[in-house]
């Protein structure tokens, strides 16, 4: 047979194989494990309907060095550090999509486990937030953590607690927080009004604490640079006051928003770090349904900028974002799904507000419609579960092809309920991150780093740039798996 035709044959046989794997792809499935992932990462004491079995009680005296009860909130990848910032902005998104998504969520019978996932993350807020203008932002040490591969349960590390304050400001984690605790009062708004007014309450002295005392967080809290550095706090305090704009319909929100000068222009990316193409989203919709007036024609300025970023998404733009041969967007080369979760919730939302207000958008490359945009969501959703060049899900417990080696503590050691042996700080690297097996406790619903940009993967511990996981990574996965379920 002739080598262009054998080829050609190669490439019709890996479409049908793709076309198959999409076909058989189980949204429902994923929605549920997307949300089991949330309870693998819980610190402090579990609840009797914890799910996620392999896990025990951990970090059980956090805050005490300090006087405060610092238990409970998340974990916030593969290590045991409660790093406040990005936890701040999972709850956001969490929250999000409970407020976008909330019928599609309800209808698979999943929105109580969201709201129960929220509610995990917002407690722990609360007890953050000790005074009107204090915070704690960390619990533990990053180096120390980092130098240890431990179970949470077994941990012996530092747990240290840092905040911010009047004279240590951090204005990001201050606003994020409100963010975080407004988008929840409107989740909660129906199911549990008074836990929902308090929410409120705290949001409202946190947006004051972060518009009064500014600061990059990182510079009060000098460890979290390393991880989790900020590059600016005026995202944040766009993205909160949008959201306790919505959240109360007070004037004095809602006129931050409208007076602003500073929508961040066209951003190339959305995540943990820069906010505003989630605000300018917020706000097209709000300018859209009437919600906010342009006084100055600013706001038209925001939809702009948000529709901009829509538009190199779909690659219809003036500066699209790259895609690899297999069709994934390419934003970098570090946990690059994060920024595709993202992508996906961005288009996914939009697409349900332009057909709500029965329009469109004009990009550079030509119109977009909302079932274009659904379309190509769909195509990254898909790419994320199995419909890709290798033909593995990236989610952790869909089908039977995805991850089993994440670089994750917990879910690499044994479980403290096979074995209650404690695994020393050392013993760890010894006998279980440098195991040449499989982990040994499925982390459900984890959506790893992902492949690079040849669409290649490697499922190994110490490759971490691809193989961890985080919280930020699934949080706006929940509403996109909502709306396709």
């Amino acid at each position: 047979m002739p080598k262009r035709r054998l080829c050609y044959l190669a490439l019709v046989i890996s479409f049908v194989a793709l076309f198959q794997n999409a076909a058989s792809i189980d949204y429902g499935a994923a929605l549920t494990k997307s949300l089991l992932f949330y309870e693998a990462q819980r610190s402090g004491k579990l609840p009797p309907t914890q799910r996620v079995q392999w896990r025990g009680d951990s970090a059980l005296t956090d805050g005490k060095d300090s006087g405060v009860d610092l238990t409970g909130g998340y974990y916030d990848a593969g290590d045991n550090v409660k790093f406040g910032f990005p936890m701040a902005y999972t709850v956001t998104m969490l929250a999000w999509s409970v407020v976008e998504f909330g019928p599609q969520l309800r209808a698979r019978n999943e929105l109580s486990n969201a709201l129960r996932a929220i509610k995990w993350g917002t407690d722990y807020l609360i007890k953050a937030h000790v005074e009107p203008n204090v915070m704690y932002g960390q619990v533990g040490d990053g180096g120390s953590d980092h130098s240890c591969w431990m179970r949470p349960e077994d941990m012996t590390t530092p747990r240290t607690a840092y905040k911010i304050d009047e004279q240590h400001p951090g204005s990001d984690l201050a606003a994020e927080s409100a963010a975080a605790l407004a988008a929840a009062a409107i989740a909660f708004q129906e199911s549990q009004p008074s836990y929902s007014s308090r929410l409120l309450n705290h949001a409202k002295q946190l947006f004051d604490f972060a518009t009064k005392y500014t600061g990059k967080y990182h510079d009060s809290i000098p460890g979290a640079g390393q991880f989790y550095s900020s590059s600016g706090f005026e995202d944040e305090l766009l993205w909160a006051a949008t959201w306790l704009s919505l959240a109360t319909n007070d004037k004095t929100y809602s006129d931050i928003v409208t007076k602003s000068t500073n929508f961040g222009g066209t951003r190339t990316m959305f995540s943990w770090d820069d906010k505003f193409v989630g605000a300018q989203i917020l706000i097209s919709k709000g300018v859209l349904e009437g919600k906010f007036k342009s006084e100055n024609g600013n706001l038209e300025q925001a939809k702009q900028y948000g529709e901009e970023y829509v538009c190199n998404c779909m690659q219809k733009g003036n500066n699209n974002v790259r895609k690899t041969n297999g069709g994934l967007l390419w934003f970098q080369e570090w946990n690059n799904l994060q920024y595709v979760t993202t992508a996906s919730f961005i288009i996914t939302t939009y697409a349900d507000i332009l057909n709500a207000a029965k329009t469109t958008i004009q990009c550079p490359g030509g119109t977009v419609g909302p079932q274009d945009l659904i379309t190509f969501a769909k195509s990254q959703v898909d790419y994320i579960l199995g419909s890709n060049p290798k033909q593995m899900s990236y989610m952790v417990g869909i089908g039977s092809n995805y991850p089993k080696r994440v670089h994750h503590r917990g879910a690499s050691i044994v479980s403290i309920k096979k074995d209650p042996s404690p695994v020393s700080c050392q013993a760890g690297f010894d006998q279980w991150f440098h195991r040449n097996a499989d982990n040994p406790n499925v982390l459900d619903g984890a959506i790893v780093g992902g492949p690079n940009q040849s669409d290649e993967y490697s499922d190994e511990r110490e490759n971490y740039q691809q193989s961890e996981t985080a919280t930020a990574n699934i949080a706006p996965f929940v509403g996109v798996l909502a709306r396709f379920a």
